[in-house]
């Protein structure tokens, strides 16, 4: 058996005696109180952000709505107003969807 062989063998070996050793002991105890910390945090950043978006989607979409309306027949203005909109209602879906996964991927979880 060569050096590079030997090596190579050592390096697996080891690595799978830490990965079933450590990895079995690491979360016996539980989440740290940090990790309950960040946790929290992050669900009431996503709260506040589900909060903020209905809002925020309505005035765009109803600025978009009136910028359609009072264009008086410019064409770019026009153009504007479905971007707006268009922009606006797939933001707000982007957000419900990751909301949407985001509370599946929690109940698989737990």
């Amino acid at each position: 058996m060569n050096k590079k062989t030997f090596y190579l063998l050592f390096t697996i070996i080891f690595s799978f005696t830490l990965l079933f050793t450590i990895g079995n002991f690491s979360f016996a105890w539980g989440d740290p109180e940090i990790v309950n910390k960040i946790n929290s945090a992050f669900e009431s950043i996503e709260s506040w952000l589900l909060k903020i978006a209905t809002p925020a989607a309505a005035v765009a979409v109803g600025s978009g709505i009136f910028m359609k309306k009072f264009s008086f027949g410019d064409e770019e203005k026009i153009r504007t107003g479905k971007k707006i909109i268009k922009g606006s209602l797939f933001s707000y879906a982007f957000i419900l969807a990751i909301d949407l996964i985001l509370s599946a991927i929690k109940s698989l979880v737990e």
